[in-house]
């Protein structure tokens, strides 16, 4: 155990029950197991339910508006301002909480691995359960840092405290808060534990941008001399395209790319387990079978096996478990400079070639739009594809106007020389419910045909709405399927369907064109019209 010098009073915090310092997982799961907070699988993970929120809650998210940090803010629908006197109120209302708990827990952690700019994070909980979460998801300390650790960010855990909705100012049971000035961040109302990890990603998000460090929301994986990173939306194959066996994992979720390359914010994982098998994710398999693993929101049979095919407490079951679980991983959470720079999406309309090859200002435009799409059945209501766009594919956790990370990604692909790819994961032959999902195997066969230099010395053509460079050939994958219009038995449909993709597109963006340059703005697809 290691207390820190800088005590939790600094932060309000004057609780007459026991406090727990940095406590291991082991024990942690213990107490949580003895305090009934879920129970043990037959493998020993500990599972957990976070019902009825078991997700993040982007309606209840807000940022304080203050002085300092006001004129860096893209205030908006993703940005949602919130004042002082309401912050006050709900911090007050935390802090009399926790101090009347019997426990508290504290993890003093790092946000990052670079010990050049990683944050100095503190998580204050009440559940033993989210203060392993929190050990497993961030950097650990060496213990005898400790005792020096004083926080550059805290976050105030209170999830089982509710908000009043309009009373408290906010718009619901659920709130989770950023205060840049105090550097602090308040969440009540929710027991979804990545509400912790992604709010601190956001201050990373808002604090590296100015140290010229590109912060990411992408999977990142190397051969040592040969690093690539991958975004995409939920859906879209980043955690399975970025688990190789022959390159090793940095990281899944959140990294910067700084001036020593590629680092990972994170000191574990947090993937999905809804539909997990063995057979497809051997690795994150077997990590539900280890004790220290904490599973969210996943259905025990009666023998307390995991059934990862039951979504009925949710379709967003996750797992946590720290970066040692997985072998083929970058031990010390860096990597050089990316070679390559994946954009994933899973277009169910069909349209996008499964690989295209993207210009600087091409690669600025599509990460600042972040496609992909919903396919029938996903929502109710939805009968045909539906098309979603997540500004640099993570917009929830960006503070500033994307454009600010569009052109530091721009800026350290030219000065590192790298690649940005367009890998589409969708729909071959037709949208979703006529054509064809890609196959997983030509999927693999693009992308390393990517990464190892084979399609850049190949030949392209270019597709006629969205202007991409398309390869003819690549080693592995049928000639046909490389130009999507082909793959259609009806041609003029799928010219209908590309225009109406290149609508959606142009219809997106229209909210950064302000904040973008002209290059950028002319780099989307040719809309007719």
């Amino acid at each position: 155990m290691g207390i820190s010098s800088y005590g939790i009073e600094h932060h309000g915090l004057t609780p007459t029950g026991e406090v727990h310092w940095n406590l291991e997982v082991p024990e942690l799961i213990e107490r949580a197991v003895q305090r009934r907070e879920g129970k043990l699988t037959a493998h020993g993970a500990f599972v957990t339910e976070t019902v009825p929120r078991t997700g993040r809650s982007p309606n209840d998210k807000f940022i304080v508006r203050e002085p300092s940090s006001e004129e860096r803010i893209w205030w908006g629908e993703v940005n949602v301002e919130t004042t002082q006197e309401v912050f006050d109120n709900l911090k007050s209302r935390v802090i009399g909480y926790l101090n009347g708990q019997p426990e508290l827990y504290v993890q003093d952690v790092y946000c990052g691995w670079d010990p050049d700019v990683r944050l100095k994070v503190r998580v204050v909980n009440h559940n033993a359960w989210h203060n392993a979460f929190v050990h497993n998801m961030f950097v650990r300390p060496e213990k005898s840092a400790l005792a020096d650790h004083v926080p550059d960010f805290t976050v105030l855990h209170a999830p089982h405290l509710s908000a009043r909705g309009e009373l408290d100012g906010v718009s619901s049971d659920a709130f989770v808060i950023v205060h840049f000035a105090e550097k602090l961040v308040i969440i009540g109302g929710t027991k979804y534990a990545g509400e912790m990890k992604k709010s601190i990603f956001s201050a990373m998000n808002y604090y590296l941008p100015a140290q010229d460090i590109l912060p990411m929301h992408c999977s990142a994986n190397t051969t040592g001399d040969n690093t690539a990173i991958f975004f995409g939306l939920s859906g879209t194959g980043k955690t399975t395209l970025s688990a190789d066996h022959d390159r090793a994992l940095v990281g899944d979720d959140e990294h910067g790319w700084g001036p020593n390359g590629v680092f990972n914010f994170e000191g574990g994982c947090y993937a999905k387990m809804i539909r997990l098998s063995e057979k497809a994710e051997p690795e994150i398999y077997a990590t539900t079978r280890r004790f220290g693993t904490i599973l969210e929101n996943v259905v025990l049979d009666d023998d307390r096996v995991p059934d990862f095919d039951d979504g009925s407490l949710s379709e967003n079951s996750r797992g946590s478990y720290p970066l040692e679980f997985i072998d083929n991983r970058v031990h010390d959470g860096v990597a050089g400079h990316p070679q390559n720079v994946v954009f994933l999406t899973c277009d169910a309309f069909g349209v996008l070639p499964p690989v295209s090859r993207l210009t600087p200002e091409q690669a600025a435009y599509h990460f600042i739009s972040g496609y992909t799409a919903k396919v029938a059945g996903t929502e109710i209501g939805i009968k045909e594809p539906v098309a979603t766009f997540s500004a640099c594919f993570g917009a929830p956790f960006m503070p500033s106007h994307p454009m600010v990370y569009a052109d530091l990604l721009v800026k350290k692909m030219a000065t590192h020389g790298a690649t940005a790819w367009l890998l589409n994961t969708g729909w071959s032959g037709g949208p979703y419910g006529t054509g064809e999902r890609m196959s997983i195997g030509h999927t693999r066969a693009l992308l390393n045909a990517a990464l190892d230099g084979t399609l850049d010395g190949g030949e392209f053509t270019v597709h006629p709405t969205f202007g991409v460079e398309v390869p003819t050939r690549c080693p592995g994958v049928p000639t046909e399927i490389l130009n999507p219009k082909s793959t259609w038995t009806d041609a003029a449909a799928y010219e209908d369907y590309a225009a109406k993709l290149a609508g959606l597109f142009a219809e997106n963006f229209v909210q950064f064109a302000e904040g973008c340059s002209e290059a950028v703005n002319a780099a989307g697809p040719k809309v007719q019209g």
